[in-house]
């Protein structure tokens, strides 16, 4: 039974491999090209208003970008609806300078760059209204530029990224299966030792055991 089982497991590997390299494959060819465009704000004080403050503002504005952009004017610019602001565009803030960089990803390397300049764009606006209480405002530092390379994965390596996985798949398949044919084997074999010492004590205490053994019989004296 051993001898038939090992060519069926070094057979796991290699098709996992495979498998893992065709559908990695597959994905990255049928799916659509991914582009992402940056823009860049930064928030600077007011007159009379603390420099440090700048910074604590933009961690602020960095979280509720995607907000404002809602609530704003960012969709009309952008071309886009709400829920594709919400989930196709990012805030990041530095934790040394006020800056904000807003990133957006679309299909389309001119609809990218729509999306992070119109989200910049609703923050500068926003800002520009409530400076008075603020004591800061939001301007454009960097516009962003048109991408001419997608960020998504090619399909090379999408495929050598499948492979990666369906190797490390097939390696844990082949780790955790002898464990259990090792532990099935051993309990038959602990099972049959099991019987073979029943019967063979069975066997002893059976001859050990004498049967019951006749009365002697023993002749009378004769009378003188």
């Amino acid at each position: 039974m051993k001898a038939l089982r090992t060519p069926r497991r070094s057979w796991v590997l290699p098709a996992s491999v495979l498998i893992g390299a065709t559908l990695g494959g597959g994905y990255g060819a049928l799916k659509a090209p991914e582009y992402a465009a940056t823009s860049y704000v930064i928030v600077v004080p007011g007159e009379k208003s603390d420099p440090a403050a700048a910074l604590g503002f933009a961690q602020a504005y960095g979280r509720v970008a995607t907000d404002i952009a809602v609530t704003g004017d960012a969709q009309v610019w952008a071309g886009v609806s709400a829920q594709t602001l919400r989930s196709s565009v990012q805030a990041a803030t530095s934790p040394d300078a006020p800056m904000i960089s807003i990133t957006a990803r679309a299909a389309k390397p001119g609809r990218a760059v729509s999306m992070a300049d119109g989200v910049a764009r609703a923050l500068v606006l926003n800002s520009s209204h409530v400076a008075g209480s603020t004591g800061v405002k939001v301007v454009q530092f960097s516009r962003a530029t048109r991408p001419v390379a997608p960020v998504s994965p090619s399909a090379p390596l999408s495929a050598l990224v499948g492979g990666c996985a369906g190797g490390l798949l097939g390696g844990l398949v082949l780790l955790v299966r002898p464990k259990r044919a090792g532990r099935t084997e051993s309990g038959a074999e602990a099972r049959s030792e099991v019987r073979a010492e029943a019967g063979n004590s069975r066997q002893t205490s059976s001859a050990a055991v004498p049967g019951p053994a006749g009365a002697q019989h023993q002749p009378e004296p004769e009378a003188v």
